[in-house]
């Protein structure tokens, strides 16, 4: 089967020509040997089926990054290389253009965000383009879909061209000189879309806007988890209930097995955030409880990145993160990790440097809870009032800037600077984010009921096998003394290396008061990652870093928790 590379620069809407010329079954995969992503599909071109694979995006094939290595790699696997061009910003993305014609590889060029580069008065003439370039040139909206049937039918004449062989300073000369005879700029009148990128670039209203932006979307993503929760997932696991008591009646209430898959009885019913069976709070807690957040959570992630206005929200940050040792790209790292940790661990390769991946990564375990861990959090704190919730997640934030300006400062190592791009405020394409969205959470899905199922199935074996009041009687005293908890907590603390947020759940039923509840949350986000996330951070971190990662958030956790207890406690 041919493979069909898409290659061009980040941000030039490569994955909407993806998903434009692929149908649903796409898949995302780690290239080889390394974290980094790239999407691939299939599909039907000239009566034959191709495989079209998204390439990591990449500004030069004189590789700077590791997305942009896997860039190359790929390259030799390919059969035809579709080089999509910001049609807004022809002069920076015909670099990796000319790279591209000097591989024996067949070469199309696509001139994407056309309307974009009407919009803002930017005339470029194809034709002449593709007289210079030697290749198919074909101008494109793949958001509306426009070009994309001229595309599809040109993808035959795609041609290896003349090669030049040219150094770095003769193929900028060239590209000058390409831009000046197809470029015209003309005046044009600013746009809605364009006012609305000015101000949210601008600190003065961009900052603002951004704190109104996050309260809306954590407002969203509440509100339509809560009623996913409330008004289908609930009333769905109802209808389960009397095969899941039938189940428990069948088995015996006193087997190990029944432990297992049912859990224990709470006055002879199946209480589902407390039973702790694998069919029983094993299928709930993900399905009922978590999944609707992670729905909502991947939809908003998912409009801030086809709109560009994370790019926007990174610079924003910029100045701020330098202060903590990162830089705006920072807020990736968190971002993707209030969805998931996993993830989130991963795209901590952002940074250049080993210290900007150590501070990230380490502050991510500290202070950024998942979205299964917020879902918990919200589901047992959330019938006291707000206020319980801000203390947790305050807590965090001071918690996040306070390490992150303590490790900048201690730490040895260097932290670039580095220019950020800034696409413009686009219009998402509905398809295209809904995909972004399903594939997500499939992922997800895939990731965390395994090690949700194993962490139910253990905690029921020490049930079984008596070790839990063991380990509350070892733990105990550290429990109740120092953060002023119950010592059974002791096991949510254990239970939170395989699942934080079914750590959370375990607390309901130890009659804990609210600020005890809300001292448990926060010490759970804090003292240690999921054991998914702890792997993956020791294979971006090393072991070396990972333990000295591990030892600060230890610290952490029995310091903010010991302070938590003196403020909320009293004792």
């Amino acid at each position: 089967m041919k493979k069909l590379l898409l290659v061009g620069n980040p941000n030039v809407g490569k994955s909407v020509v993806f998903s434009r010329l692929t149908g649903a079954n796409v898949t995302v995969s780690n290239y080889s040997g390394t974290t980094v992503d790239f999407t691939r599909g299939k599909a039907h071109v000239m009566g034959e089926e191709v495989e079209v694979i998204d390439v990591p995006g990449a500004y030069s094939l004189e590789p700077s990054n590791k997305a942009e290595e896997v860039a190359v790699d790929m390259l030799e696997e390919g059969d035809v290389i579709v080089n999509v061009v910001d049609s807004t910003n022809l002069e920076r993305n015909l670099y990796l253009t000319l790279e591209l014609l000097e591989r024996d590889i067949p070469v199309v060029v696509v001139l994407n965000l056309w309307d974009e580069a009407k919009h803002q008065g930017i005339e470029v003439d194809a034709e002449k383009l593709e007289e210079i370039l030697g290749v198919p040139v074909i101008p494109t909206v793949a958001l509306t879909g426009e070009g994309i049937s001229e595309l599809v039918t040109r993808l035959n004449e795609a041609k290896i061209p003349e090669k030049d062989q040219l150094s770095e300073e003769e193929r900028w000369a060239k590209i000058g000189s390409i831009v000046k005879e197809v470029e015209k700029v003309t005046h044009h009148h600013h746009t809605l879309r364009e006012r609305i990128s000015d101000i949210t670039l601008n600190p003065v209203t961009g900052i603002p806007i951004a704190i109104l932006i996050m309260i809306a979307a954590f407002w969203f993503v509440r509100f339509l988890g809560e009623n996913l929760i409330t008004y289908i997932l609930e009333p769905l696991f109802e209808l389960y209930r009397p095969f899941a008591m039938g189940l428990s009646e069948s088995i015996g209430k006193t087997s190990v097995i029944h432990d297992i898959l049912i859990g224990k009885l709470v006055n002879g019913e199946i209480v589902w955030e407390e039973s702790m069976g694998l069919i029983t709070t094993g299928i709930f807690m993900p399905f009922a409880m978590v999944l609707p957040y992670i729905i909502a959570f991947y939809l908003i992630l998912s409009i801030f990145e086809d709109t560009g206005y994370f790019s926007r929200l990174g610079t924003l940050m910029d100045n701020l993160f330098h202060r903590i040792g990162m830089h705006g790209y920072g807020i990736v790292p968190v971002f993707l990790g209030l969805g998931c940790n996993v993830p989130g661990a991963l795209s901590t390769r952002v940074f250049e440097t080993r210290k900007q991946r150590f501070i990230s990564a380490t502050l991510l375990g500290i202070s950024v809870p998942c979205m299964a861990q917020t879902a918990m959090i919200f589901g047992v704190l959330g019938g006291h009032g707000i206020i319980p919730i801000l203390i947790v997640f305050s807590t965090l934030i001071t918690i996040y800037f306070a390490f992150g300006l303590f490790l900048n400062k201690s730490l040895k190592g260097k932290s670039p600077e580095i220019f950020m791009e800034v696409p413009p405020i686009r219009r998402p394409n509905i398809k295209t984010l809904l995909k972004k969205v399903w594939m997500r959470v499939k992922w997800f899905l895939r990731e965390a009921l395994p090690w949700l199922f194993l962490g139910v199935v253990l905690i029921n074996l020490l049930y079984s096998l008596g070790m839990i009041q063991t380990l509350s009687d070892v733990f105990g005293p550290v429990m109740e003394g120092w953060f002023g908890l119950p010592g059974a907590a002791s096991l949510a603390l254990m239970v939170g290396f395989l699942r934080k947020d079914l750590a959370v759940g375990m607390l309901l039923g130890l009659g804990m008061s609210v600020m005890q509840l809300v001292i448990a949350g926060t010490v759970l986000t804090i003292y240690f990652p999921c054991v998914a996330t702890f792997a993956v951070l020791a294979r971006e971190l090393g072991w070396k870093d990972m333990i000295k990662s591990s030892l600060i958030m230890i610290g952490a956790a029995f310091a903010v928790g010991g302070f938590l207890r003196i403020i909320l406690l009293g004792v």
